[in-house]
């Protein structure tokens, strides 16, 4: 899924493309994708775009009239820019299109689970129902993070992936975010001590600013074809069983559903294994407790 530094060079990317463009075409090519009916897309089309803004996760294009367009990629979804009369992505994975005169911004989905979304809102007051409250820890003090973080008891992992509690973080960035604060994942949020909350702001500040400042240079001039959650310059996210880039100890993981955290035994949980749901339920006394016993 797209998080923060994702969405923020989407952002980028589509103010120099569109502010001040108009949309001269909204076709919406799979019906689910659209979720809304006020107002109706025949309204929206042939108005300005005046804005260009990142909600959470979610990208808000602001339309003249108080009118906008809220964009959820969820895990699958993309954006892509194409050239008037340039080739577009493959028919089947095209959920959307908006056409202007400099180009077409394609929404696309791969797989069959279909969860990405487009809602046309009208007014700010409505628009507010699709901010889930996250606080955006780039512009927040230390104070209020840690307000937000103890607020709730819940995993270090669940708490930063919550967009109640932190906004644009999901389960990508909290991996790195842990593991650059040596904190487990598994930790409870009220059990941190005052240096440790000191800590793990300090990580979530930098590792954000630092992945978007690196995709911001990553893309460059032209807008991101390449958005995905695992990238080989990670430290411990989707790095399971290879060296952690610290301590050399194989990166470990906790598989649940369909997510999975990703952690260093060594850096974050002094040595100890994290019982993994299925595998320690099948291993029984089997289960190694220490990196030391795997190693």
């Amino acid at each position: 899924m797209p998080e923060l530094p994702d969405i923020t060079i989407y952002v980028e990317q589509l103010e120099r493309r569109i502010v001040g463009q108009t949309l001269e075409k909204l076709e919406i090519a799979k019906p689910f994708v659209l979720r809304t009916f006020d107002p109706p897309v025949a309204e929206v089309v042939g108005t300005a775009v005046i804005g260009v803004r990142r909600m959470g996760k979610r990208i808000v294009l602001a339309l003249e009239g108080e009118r906008f367009i809220v964009i959820h990629l969820m895990i699958a979804g993309r954006l892509r820019w194409r050239a008037p009369a340039a080739k577009l992505p493959p028919k089947g994975s095209i959920l959307a299109k908006l056409a202007f005169a400099s180009g077409v911004l394609v929404l696309t989905e791969a797989g069959t689970t279909r969860r990405a979304s487009m809602h046309l809102v009208r007014g700010e007051d409505a628009l507010r129902q699709f901010d889930r409250g996250g606080l955006e820890v780039l512009s927040a003090p230390l104070a209020e993070f840690a307000a937000r973080l103890r607020s709730e008891n819940h995993t270090l992992k669940r708490a930063l992936a919550d967009p109640r509690l932190f906004g644009g973080i999901g389960n990508a960035y909290s991996d790195e975010i842990l593991h650059r604060a040596r904190l487990s994942p598994v930790m409870l949020t009220r059990r941190l001590g005052d240096a440790e909350i000191e800590r793990l702001f300090a990580a979530t500040r930098a590792t954000l600013e630092e992945w978007t400042s690196r995709l911001r240079a990553e893309a460059g001039e032209s807008f991101p074809e390449k958005v995905t959650a695992f990238r080989a310059e990670m430290a411990v996210h989707g790095r399971y069983g290879e060296p952690c880039r610290v301590c050399e100890a194989p990166v470990q993981r906790i598989r649940y559903a369909s997510n999975e955290t990703n952690y260093c035994a060594r850096c974050q949980t002094g040595g100890k294994l994290l019982a993994d749901r299925a595998l320690s339920r099948l291993l029984g006394k089997d289960w190694p407790k220490s990196i030391d016993d795997i190693e």
